[in-house]
């Protein structure tokens, strides 16, 4: 039988709970789901107001996965669906995230949590600029370090502050605040900075995508500042050989980052950290440190 469990109210089954996940660690979907629960408070934080993609593993990351924008099948009444833009003739639905119930229902799913720049009451109109680093091997998040740093100093320039996450992967998100500016201005100063950070460290980092440019530099990735594009939300699980998190790192942990493993986060280790540092991001969500788009 599936085990109901009453969250806040709200009546859940949790299915499937002793099932490994992440075979590499032997991590089960209860230990997913508590973590999940663990960390409720910032992630639900970051989730508010934002229309969700899911990237669904329900049989971990070596099983089948598929991108969904749309509200999975049996999604619950109570779970809140807002009508989004897909094109300049077409809307779609997407599920909002807001409450415990919601989370763990999505949860139970397993997913990887992507949101965009900007909030369902105003499409396309950003709160915040992200820039992907990407490293092409033999470059490791060591190098992204090094191009964080130096986009940490022009982004103060334009009187712009940078926060930083691990991507869960092998690079790093650089998250910057804004004042609600139209998604096309923040991609076109996002692409201006790739393209300066090319100009000045043209040993080190790539502007473009294409694969041919990457090995051993870092792609500075600008285009998930598109409207219709998303990011994985700070917190998320990602469906990796084991269960590492887009986790909230310091500016001290980049400074000093001369190895990979040190800026790897599991499911485990992000509630020692959000009882030592609280929401590193924490700034993304309060209006007095938005930024306006020179």
């Amino acid at each position: 039988m599936t085990p109901i469990t009453e969250v806040e109210g709200r009546r859940l089954a949790l299915s499937n709970l002793e099932k490994v996940l992440y075979p590499a660690t032997g991590t089960t979907k209860g230990e997913v789901l508590h973590y999940y629960a663990l960390t409720a408070a910032p992630l639900l934080d970051h989730l508010r107001g934002r229309p969700l993609s899911f990237l669904r593993y329900p049989d971990g990351p070596d099983g089948q996965q598929f991108f969904t924008k749309n509200p999975p099948p049996g999604t619950p009444s109570w779970v809140r669906v807002t009508e989004v833009p897909r094109s300049s003739r077409e809307t779609g639905e997407q599920v909002v995230v807001e409450d415990l119930p919601s989370l763990m229902w999505a949860a139970n799913l397993v997913v990887e949590f992507h949101t965009p720049q900007w909030r369902a009451d105003e499409p396309a109109m950003a709160d915040r600029m992200v820039l992907d680093l990407d490293p092409g091997p033999p470059a490791t998040v060591v190098e992204c370090c090094t191009v964080a740093r130096w986009l940490r100093e022009r982004l103060a320039a334009d009187g712009l502050e940078a926060y930083a996450k691990t991507s869960g992967a092998k690079g790093l998100h650089l998250l910057v605040p804004l004042e609600p500016t139209p998604s096309s201005r923040v991609s076109a100063y996002a692409k201006s900075l790739a393209v300066e950070a090319e100009a000045e460290l043209p040993d080190m980092v790539v502007h473009r995508m294409a694969r041919a440019l990457r090995p051993g530099k870092v792609f500075v990735d600008h285009s998930q500042n598109a409207a219709a594009k998303t990011t994985a939300t700070p917190y998320t699980l990602r469906a990796r050989p084991e269960p590492t998190v887009s986790a909230p790192v310091t500016w001290e942990e980049i400074e000093e980052c001369d190895s990979p493993e040190e800026l790897v986060f599991r499911l485990g280790d992000i509630e020692g950290r959000l009882e030592r540092y609280g929401d590193l991001l924490g700034p993304l969500l309060d209006p007095e440190h938005a930024g306006r788009v020179p």
